[in-house]
């Protein structure tokens, strides 16, 4: 279990700093990086296979109707949520973002509640009006409507429950997810080849290496987490799960330097205070 736990906080603490990695690749549309992130990892998840000689086993696990729409779908929400994410931390939202991830484990619970016919029990509606107390603060705070935060919790969380009910596992979900988007994003970034928009090939070296580490930067941790969840309570996932939005913030406001004033700290405390009343009602 000990190397289960690490794997966990090694994925955790990879998808916190990420942030650090897409500041690095701003100068470069997040629509093209996203484009790579897509191209990329599934270069790599079929080298994986391919080396694994598993390619007979995931053709005849993926290929049928009922499983190639259930990961179109999940597909389309991962790239709505990875595009939102980069263009987020491009722009200089990394504290919104870390606000979006705070709060998908508390939209997740209510999205098994209206889909899925779960139970809450009466003490865990707290949290939830806690949080929704708190993202009503922070848009009032803002003076916009937080739809980053809200965009990556909603989009994150449909993409929970969609793999719900999927029935691959995760090297062989994400090398079908990104399958899927390979051919529109390749030709997506060959339009803007032509074009003369381009980014891959017409910039400098570290640029170009950077857009080809999407791919590695997204499957690493994601096998590190599929491998610790399997070893693991989910519980201890769970409590975990907060090491990346909290990495997120502190970059957001320490690194980068973004604003958060008091008003901010009222809003976050709300979803704080929600999430720490959450996992303590379950604990008890």
């Amino acid at each position: 279990m000990r190397k289960g736990i690490w794997f966990a906080i090694g994925a955790y603490f990879l998808w916190g700093i990420l942030p650090v990695y897409w500041k690095w690749l701003e100068t470069v549309p997040a629509i093209q990086v996203i484009g790579h992130r897509i191209i990329w990892s599934f270069v790599l998840l079929a080298v994986i296979l391919s080396v694994s000689r598993q390619w007979k086993a995931f053709r005849a696990a993926a290929m049928t109707r009922r499983v190639i729409f259930i990961y179109l779908l999940s597909a389309i929400l991962l790239t709505i949520n990875w595009l939102t994410y980069v263009w987020a931390v491009e722009a200089g939202f990394i504290v919104e973002t870390s606000l979006g991830y705070f709060i998908n484990p508390l939209l997740s619970v209510l999205l098994g509640v209206v889909f899925l016919r779960e139970r809450l029990r009466p003490w865990q509606y707290v949290p939830i009006g806690l949080a929704t107390i708190g993202v009503i603060y922070v848009a009032l705070s803002y003076g916009h409507f937080p739809w980053i935060a809200l965009t990556l919790a909603i989009s994150f969380g449909l993409y929970g429950l969609v793999k719900k009910t999927a029935p691959l596992g995760s090297l062989y979900g994400l090398t079908l997810e990104t399958g899927l988007a390979f051919l529109p994003a390749l030709a997506y970034l060959s339009l803007m080849d032509r074009q003369g928009t381009g980014a891959f090939l017409h910039t400098t070296l570290s640029q170009n290496l950077l857009m080809i580490g999407t791919g590695v930067i997204t499957t690493v941790p994601l096998l590190m987490f599929a491998s610790a969840a399997q070893t693991i309570p989910l519980s201890m996932v769970g409590i975990l799960q907060y090491i990346a939005p909290t990495l997120q913030f502190l970059l957001g406001v320490f690194v980068y330097r973004e604003p958060f004033n008091l008003s901010l700290f009222i809003g976050f405390s709300f979803v704080w205070m929600a999430l720490i009343l959450f996992w303590g009602e379950g604990f008890w």
